[in-house]
């Protein structure tokens, strides 16, 4: 694990089935910096009825979705906590390009100013993986019915159709990974993430990285872009990443 450095904000992109969650586990891991999951900060803040979460939850009860004021206050509280100084990884966030612009001016806050006497730039990389890979991906998924091991049929089928090696338990196939779901799914991303993915092209933060290798070696190209990029823009030679 790495410690001896500040790392900044490390913000992952990309589709469902990307990887982004194991990614993020294996950088936090790395350099010794939190994973920041919006869904946690939403169910923590509920479940600790915090007076953003007892706000959120009434506006879920009601079956619509969370506005981006309430996730952005939440987002805030999170990151000024003392175990992100160093820096951390955003999974889930920004979702639009409303949310990176409002991202963008908490770091131009004082926030991060210490940071090496340098102000901060969040590292952005974005996993790209084909359509047809992403697909096979959720819709080989199957899961264990008594206790979540998961399968894919096409890249890492058990060795008994339908059972779990661990338990012998049925595996089942989610709701959620049906393929009408799953291209839905793609299709709403695709549409409302594409524009946070052009933001940070056009301030030339984006690093695209090949999803489509195996899961070692799109940790190592992610690990080259966080090294190579740094996390800290000095104040006095603007410098964009």
């Amino acid at each position: 694990m790495e410690t001896s450095r500040n790392i900044g904000p490390v913000l992952l992109l990309g589709p469902p089935g990307a990887g982004k969650g194991t990614q993020a586990k294996r950088i936090a891991e790395h350099y010794g910096i939190p994973q920041i999951s919006t869904g946690d900060i939403l169910r923590d803040n509920v479940q600790r009825a915090t007076e953003l979460g007892v706000r959120a939850k009434a506006i879920m009860a009601r079956g619509e979705l969370v506005p981006d004021d309430l996730v952005c206050d939440m987002v805030d509280r999170r990151l000024r906590e003392a175990d992100c100084a160093r820096g951390f990884i955003l999974d889930g966030f920004p979702r639009t390009a409303k949310q990176a612009g409002w991202l963008d001016a908490f770091f131009e806050g004082e926030l991060f100013d210490n940071l090496n006497g340098g102000r901060c730039l969040p590292i952005v990389v974005r996993l790209d993986v084909d359509y047809n890979q992403l697909v096979q991906r959720l819709t080989g998924r199957r899961t264990c019915r008594a206790n979540g091991h998961i399968y894919n049929v096409f890249f890492q089928p058990p060795r008994v159709a339908d059972i779990c090696d661990v338990d012998g338990s049925p595996l089942i196939t989610r709701n959620d990974d049906r393929e009408e779901v799953i291209r839905k799914r793609l299709a709403e991303y695709d549409l409302q993430t594409r524009p946070v993915a052009e933001y940070y092209e056009q301030k030339g933060r984006l690093a695209s990285v090949n999803g489509d290798l195996s899961v070692g070696e799109v940790t190592g190209q992610i690990f080259w872009v966080i090294d190579h990029q740094g996390a800290v823009e000095a104040q006095d030679s603007r410098q964009d990443v």
